[in-house]
């Protein structure tokens, strides 16, 4: 590996800040991307299995090529063991399967800003997870109130100008259920990358989600065709976004604790909201004071709980 000693290397602070905050740009580019990658294919929107084959096409093409980069640096060819075999198929269920059948589904049927705003409730359910399922760390006060603060500006994001609450299972439900299977999946990278080569674990997760998802598209009557020039670039620059993201996110959650690199995913909603508005041009959402309240308090709650949730709260006897 070019990396010599890759634990060193990735527990530093200044690597941890522009591997995560690139992770972030990454995955905020997705929002609007991938709602642009259904025009250009063609993408029948309320097809479902048109959507879990377009996403699984995106993340076998994406498990192909962690396995390449890895091979590569590895100089031979890139195999996870196999008696780690059941790890990749539990990892890629929740990393890839569910959380993007649900993503993909869910930012169909809603606005991108808005997506990307409910999907920064993927941190807070990280830490309920790492407290309560992996039981790695321990839930308090200020985590709960970080929490309040994040659901807080979930409810805020749906209501419209009109104040009227706006709330769809196949929408906004779906995105949410996305950071679900999200925080699940950073546990299981966590623990299983202890057992095994993380660029390997990434990557062939990707090409197994990846090929299930095809496999179930296909056989269900999904279909997708290109239909401008542009339609492969943006195919493959989807691939390699989940790609490179989530094997750095995968190097720096096995070399770090969790709540050191979850601190950054504070940008993520800021990111996906700003590259909605931009590319997709949904700057009216953006710019409405109750994205912009509901975007301060998604990430004041993800800053609280990663600053100061390990400290216990402590009061003072009165008299």
């Amino acid at each position: 590996m070019l990396i010599k000693q890759p634990e060193k290397f990735f527990s530093k602070n200044y690597v941890v800040c522009i591997c995560a905050i690139l992770c972030c740009v990454l995955w905020g580019s997705a929002f609007p991307c991938v709602k642009i990658g259904y025009k250009l294919f063609d993408v029948d929107t309320q097809n479902v299995p048109s959507l879990m084959l377009f996403a699984g096409t995106r993340f076998a093409l994406a498990g192909v090529l962690v396995i390449i980069f890895g091979s590569i640096l590895k100089r031979r060819f890139l195999l996870p063991k196999a008696k780690n075999l059941w790890r990749v198929g539990l990892l890629s269920v929740f990393q890839t399967i569910a959380q993007y059948t649900f993503f993909y589904i869910g930012l169909a049927n809603t606005a991108g800003v808005k997506a990307s705003v409910l999907n920064g409730l993927g941190v807070f359910f990280t830490i309920i997870a790492a407290c309560f399922i992996f039981r790695t760390e321990k839930f308090n006060l200020i985590k709960f109130a970080g929490c309040v603060l994040g659901f807080g500006g979930v409810i805020l994001i749906n209501l419209g100008g009109d104040f009227s609450f706006t709330f769809t299972l196949l929408g906004e439900g779906f995105v949410i259920f996305s950071g679900l299977s999200a925080a699940v999946a950073a546990g299981l990278v966590k623990v299983f990358s202890k057992y095994e080569d993380t660029t390997a674990l990434c990557g062939y997760q990707f090409f197994m989600g990846g090929t299930v998802l095809v496999i179930i598209g296909l056989a269900t009557g999904g279909e997708f065709r290109p239909v401008a020039v542009g339609s492969i670039f943006m195919l493959l620059y989807l691939g390699f976004l989940s790609a490179c993201a989530f094997t750095l996110q995968g190097f720096l959650l096995k070399f770090n604790p969790v709540s050191k690199v979850a601190v950054f995913k504070s940008t993520n909603p800021i990111f996906g909201a700003v590259f909605s508005a931009i590319i997709l041009g949904e700057s009216d959402q953006l710019l409405s004071y109750t994205t912009l309240i509901a975007l301060v308090l998604v990430c004041a709650g993800i800053f609280i709980i990663n600053k100061f949730g390990e400290k216990s709260l402590k009061f003072k006897k009165s008299g």
